[in-house]
């Protein structure tokens, strides 16, 4: 019995085919989580959601940014943007069904290992946040996600600001912040303050800013957060952090990680990715 994490997936369905028969995956013995941005960029979005549903309770999958995209367009908070490549999934006839399974996903997942806290999020966890704080407010937007408040909610999730965390906040400006901060976040100061811009590797921070895993002094640090989302950063596997996002849709790798009881038994199984999308 092994849990298997995956990074970045978006729309390569016949990568994630070979690295799941290169795992040897079994529905009845092993657990599958998909570390967010299931669809968009690459060629068969529809097709990964099928899978991910054939697979049943073992599989499961974090919401990324372009996940929560697919969501907006359908519910009219955005258009299609013409990098997008959502036609599989907009115009399926099993599109229902594929979006309420995707409404179910979650924000945040963890699990203990050996002792140990896994926390497993798309894209990072604010230097102020709890490992139980991250999985209390990522309930609150899957809260959301799953309501009859839906499409109200998709209309207010765009936009940068607030770029920090206050206890304080509320509504709109209290989830936007959430959805920031596990599906898009890379770069912040030792404050908390959130940078959107940069999507180059770790060297390139702004000025005053650092990656989210290196603020001193952050609340997870004690536990071992798994990510995706960050393609320029790569593989990185240290007792703190896990960047499963190789850049598959780019023509890098689609990578999985087996989780043993300890950092040291981590084992990394990747397969080469044509190259679904071009850069710019």
């Amino acid at each position: 019995m092994a849990l298997y994490l995956i990074g970045d997936v978006q729309g390569c369905d016949g990568p994630l085919q070979r690295l799941l028969d290169d795992i040897a995956f079994s529905p009845s013995r092993d657990t599958l989580v998909v570390l967010g941005d299931l669809v968009n960029r690459g060629p068969a979005s529809a097709d990964v959601l099928r899978r991910m549903q054939r697979l049943g309770a073992s599989a499961r999958s974090l919401l990324g940014n372009h996940d929560l995209h697919l969501l907006g367009v359908v519910h009219g908070a955005r258009k299609a943007g013409r990098k997008d490549t959502l036609a599989s999934v907009l115009e399926a006839p099993d599109r229902d069904a594929m979006l309420d399974w995707l409404r179910q996903q979650h924000m945040a997942l963890h699990q203990t290992i050996g002792g140990d806290d896994l926390l497993m999020v798309h894209a990072g966890v604010l230097p102020q946040w709890s490992v139980g704080d991250t999985l209390s407010l990522a309930a609150e937007v899957e809260a959301v996600l799953r309501g009859p408040a839906l499409s109200e909610f998709l209309q207010t999730m765009y936009g940068n600001e607030p770029a920090q965390w206050n206890d304080a906040l509320t509504g709109d400006a209290r989830l936007r912040v959430i959805v920031n901060a596990l599906t898009r976040l890379r770069f912040c100061t030792r404050e908390g303050v959130m940078e959107f811009e940069t999507k180059d590797g770790a060297g390139a921070a702004p000025e005053g800013y650092m990656p989210w895993f290196d603020v001193p002094g952050r609340r997870t640090a004690a536990a071992t957060v798994a990510c995706g989302h960050w393609s320029t950063l790569g593989w990185v596997s240290r007792p703190d952090l896990l960047s499963t996002d190789t850049g598959c849709v780019w023509g890098g790798c689609l990578s999985a990680v087996r989780i043993g009881t300890t950092p040291q038994e981590r084992e990394l199984i990747q397969v080469k990715c044509p190259q679904a999308r071009k850069p710019g």
